[in-house]
């Protein structure tokens, strides 16, 4: 029997709203996600590998029409809050995904998706990422001086995360999926993030195995259930139809060790909603995440 349960009380009584973006590609081994580790000094998640993603900030809620497509599209799925708040969320991960990955979601006049193939576009567009990071400019004036239209519609909403509020930086996070634009390469900034990589879910949870990358646990549980698919098409269509429901993981101390249980989890007083991952709970040893099956 294990030692007594105790909840972590919490600290902060509403979570910021945050946007995250899958970028996925296929391989011949099957599709890969484009993940990015997080600078050591950074106050939230530093040093692990995530997604790119960030904060919903004011200026997001500027998309419209004059500039962006797929307006509808965002304001349809997330049809539970108000239409500036679900079309912002869309706005915050395609401008976090320019940011923190270099991907540019948005459409020539002709339909196709920009290019970035070309040095002159290339240099020109990698020069705006700090410049749009640090607020000198907004995402809105690159893709009005480029003569593009955001491409909102790219955006698949397929989960919902909020943190466990047990301090000062407390999430509420949409998950997106997205397929790689043709002729764009995403790279990580060197700013926020230092490194970044191509992997196969399954490899990424292998990596997290042996040490070699830390995954938090909503990282850790969403590429899980990105295994079994062969393709992207099979991923996205997968994310398009989903029940999207909110979780947010119960913080617990047992035997002295600080614990995370997922909705679906005995000690979880909410049920899964849908196929969760085998492993509902992560035990924080030396200062790692690490994923367990509930005893049966």
């Amino acid at each position: 029997m294990p030692d007594l349960i105790v909840p972590i009380a919490p600290i902060v009584p509403n979570a910021r709203p945050a946007a995250t973006v899958l970028v996925l590609r296929d391989s011949p081994a099957g599709p890969e996600v484009f993940m990015v580790r997080r600078h050591e000094g950074t106050a939230f998640m530093g040093g692990a590998h995530v997604f790119p993603g960030g904060r919903v900030d004011a200026a997001d809620a500027d998309g419209n029409d004059s500039w962006s497509d797929g307006i509808a599209h965002a304001a349809q799925q997330l049809d539970g809050l108000p239409a500036t708040e679900a079309i912002a969320y869309h706005v915050a991960a395609a401008r976090e995904l320019f940011e923190e990955a270099g991907v540019l979601l948005a459409r020539q006049p002709n339909g196709d998706f920009v290019s970035l193939a070309g040095a002159a576009d290339h240099d020109r567009l990698k020069a705006d990422r700090p410049r749009v990071h640090g607020g000198e400019t907004s995402l809105r004036a690159v893709i009005e001086r480029e003569h593009l239209r955001l491409a909102l519609d790219a955006l698949v909403l397929f989960s919902h995360w909020v943190t466990p509020p047990i301090d000062s930086r407390q999430f509420d996070t949409r998950f997106f999926m997205t397929r790689v634009p043709p002729h764009q390469t995403p790279a990580h900034d060197d700013t926020e993030t230092t490194h970044s990589l191509w992997v196969r879910p399954a490899d990424a949870i292998a990596q997290s195995m042996r040490d070699e990358i830390v995954l938090p646990p909503p990282t850790w549980s969403t590429l899980r259930e990105l295994e079994p698919f062969a393709s992207v098409e099979d991923a996205l269509s997968w994310a398009r139809q989903r029940p999207v429901i909110r979780r947010m993981p119960k913080a617990l101390e047992q035997d002295g060790h600080r614990m995370l249980v997922m909705p679906g989890d005995p000690l979880h007083p909410d049920p899964a909603g849908d196929d969760s991952p085998a492993e509902t709970r992560f035990v924080l040893i030396d200062g790692r995440w690490r994923a367990e099956r509930p005893p049966t």
